[in-house]
């Protein structure tokens, strides 16, 4: 199995609807580069890591192209146009990779392009895991409890942190198995997911094993997150 592929499927579909901006946030440049160069530069410099893949919105696609051209991504392969929703973006980067990939065997690691902070041991792990076990869902430790409201104002229970965890990208699995995930989704009528990782427990793809995260690979989600990563970046150079 070491001599099969480990590909990475990036989904930069997102209408950034939440981070008020004219244009989606993974092509938000910082520091003179977007975000989503950020992040297949992450990927292009691990040596395990054969090809990269992007989920993009329609008419994406030279965008996506040139980003990578621009980065030197020698290990770019194709800009796979997204559906309307993640979950479609997720279906249409799978199919497209049973096509193009004929060792089924192959480990994909499912990230979200706009996470482009994922450290080279991120990757490592997940690779590490998937090929230990069968999976790896990247995840960190909850360093708060979490309060339990039914109205949104007042709350009479909590959650202990000591068995919570954050889940983060990616989530790795080998693509025999997306395609499985995939097919069974389709029989059972699924049209949504909030992740891979909540469509594998909803489909019972268990156990999910954990690959130890990163803080610093938080999601791009909100403006204030862009002004946190600018400054993390300009403290890296």
């Amino acid at each position: 199995m070491q001599n099969n592929k480990h590909i990475a499927l990036l989904l930069a579909g997102g209408k950034s609807s939440r981070m008020n901006t004219n244009r989606p946030k993974q092509y938000i440049e910082v520091n003179g580069e977007s975000v989503l160069k950020h992040t297949m530069k992450a990927f292009q410099l691990h040596p395990l890591i054969q090809d990269i893949y992007v989920v993009c919105a329609r008419g994406w696609e030279e965008t996506v192209c040139d980003e990578a051209q621009s980065g030197e991504i020698s290990k770019f392969r194709h800009a796979i146009i997204g559906g309307d929703t993640s979950f479609q973006s997720l279906k249409n980067g799978i199919a497209y990779l049973l096509q193009e990939v004929k060792d089924t065997e192959s480990i994909v690691l499912v990230h979200d392009a706009v996470r482009p902070l994922i450290s080279q041991d991120v990757i490592s792990r997940n690779i590490a895991v998937c090929l230990t076990h069968g999976n790896a869902i990247t995840a960190v430790r909850s360093q708060e409890a979490f309060l339990v409201s039914e109205n949104g104002s007042s709350s009479n229970s909590y959650i202990p942190r000591e068995n919570l965890l954050r889940a983060q990208t990616p989530h790795t699995f080998p693509l025999k198995t997306l395609k499985e995930m995939m097919e069974k989704a389709k029989e059972k009528g699924i049209t949504k997911a909030q992740s891979l990782f909540t469509l594998a427990n909803e489909l019972g793809f268990q156990p999910l094993h954990i690959a130890q995260g990163d803080i610093m690979n938080f999601k791009l989600t909100y403006p204030n997150d862009i002004l946190i990563y600018q400054a993390l970046k300009t403290l890296e150079e």
